[in-house]
């Protein structure tokens, strides 16, 4: 049995040892809590706020973030002092999985496709893979088509379930350009996603793709952001995606000039005979950046299903290209001329009764002729004498007449 100054020696060590260990658990903790917030309050890059006012703009405008996934690029696009959005850079998208076309359940690993709309509550300064927001899926048109999963993500790291995965580097500048923009007024931003840049040539190549009716939808959409410089207000009605008319008249007929010039482009491309194809994945892509700087031990943490990148974006042809033969350029007069000359060879070949009118003889018309060379001397005579009345008009009808019969 211990004697009493024994006992009380070993409860001060315990007191002393667990003291020590709640000030190192403290301290771990303030140290995580420090190294978040400098993660997440990280500034934006010098050279990024240098494009930005390039292009006529800061970091407390409001952003609009635009997603390809076909390129693997995210676009951030800035509204300038003009109140128009302008592309400032892109980024390369580290991994995004699934195929091309939206996403429709929880596990599919799609990731999604569609406008978004991100609130500052999405931000997530303290996720597991760095740095990371919502992106809002799923949305009104999801939910009208009864698409289910969440927490679709733009994030650090390389590994994506779903999400768009952009290398810790690369979601903490998004992070920050984010937090400024918010900082700056901006109570959300679009966050808009396409299969690919919704280009005529990328529509006419994949026409026959069951999601083409969707597709339409979202590049209506795209057409009317790059023709207009605004952030398209989105509705979903009757199942499909709705886009308000632009209060500027100038603005929604520049949007209805491109979209009818892009319409009418598909229409001519898929007629002279572009081929039409299906993207296959394994699942999902990666830039070619990334890829590249992998293969030279760039380090990008963790990367999701590495093998499967191996069949990325592999085109499947469904309908071959057809070239129409190129029209025959003009034929020089010089040469037409001797062609159809009276000592042409090609008029010795001649079909069966055939008579050129230079060789026919004007039986036909002699009579006429003959009758038009006797009066017209005499008319010219009475016209040059004044012994023709001259010819009745009809009174001109009063112009207020006129447009009431229109």
């Amino acid at each position: 049995m211990p004697s009493p100054n024994g006992s009380r020696r070993l409860a001060r060590f315990c007191l002393r040892t667990l003291v020590s260990a709640v000030i190192g658990l403290l301290f771990v903790s303030a140290s995580n809590t420090l190294a978040l917030a400098e993660k997440a309050n990280a500034p934006i890059p010098a050279a990024t706020l240098a494009l930005m006012a390039a292009r006529g703009t800061d970091a407390a405008s409001p952003i609009v973030l635009r997603a390809y996934k076909k390129e693997s690029e995210i676009e951030v696009w800035k509204r300038n002092a003009a109140g128009r959005y302008v592309p400032i850079k892109t980024y390369p998208i580290c991994r995004w999985s699934g195929q091309l076309g939206p996403k429709t359940k929880t596990g599919d690993r799609q990731t999604p496709e569609g406008f978004y709309t991100v609130a500052k509550s999405q931000m997530n300064p303290n996720s597991r893979y760095y740095l990371s927001f919502d992106v809002g899926y799923p949305n009104a048109y999801d939910r009208a088509h009864g698409s289910t999963g969440s927490a679709v993500m733009v994030h650090g790291v390389c590994s994506s379930m779903g999400c768009f995965a952009m290398t810790d580097a690369v979601a903490g500048e998004l992070f920050s350009i984010a937090r400024e923009a918010f900082s700056g007024g901006q109570r959300a931003f679009q966050f808009q996603s396409f299969p690919f840049r919704m280009t005529a040539a990328n529509m006419a190549r994949h026409r026959t793709d069951p999601n083409i009716a969707f597709w339409r939808q979202l590049k209506e959409g795209s057409d009317r952001f790059e023709a207009t410089g605004e952030e398209p207000v989105v509705s979903v009605s009757g199942g499909r995606y709705a886009f308000a008319p632009s209060p500027d008249p100038a603005k929604e007929a520049a949007f209805t000039a491109l979209h009818k010039d892009e319409t009418d482009r598909i229409a001519a491309l898929v007629e002279e005979g572009a081929a039409a194809v299906r993207t296959t994945y394994s699942d999902g892509g990666q830039h070619a950046f990334w890829a590249a700087r992998i293969r030279q031990g760039f380090p990008v943490g963790d990367i999701s299903r590495p093998e499967a990148l191996a069949y990325a974006g592999q085109e499947v042809v469904l309908i071959p290209a057809r070239r129409r033969p190129a029209p025959l350029p003009p034929v020089p007069e010089a040469v037409w001329a001797v062609w159809i000359g009276a000592g042409s060879p090609s008029l010795a070949v001649r079909t069966a009764d055939f008579v050129p009118p230079y060789e026919a003889g004007t039986e036909r018309f002699a009579p006429r002729a003959a009758g038009y060379a006797q009066s017209w001397p005499s008319l010219a005579r009475a016209a040059i004498e004044a012994t023709m009345p001259l010819p009745e008009f009809a009174s001109p009808q009063p112009s207020v007449e006129k447009v009431a019969q229109r």
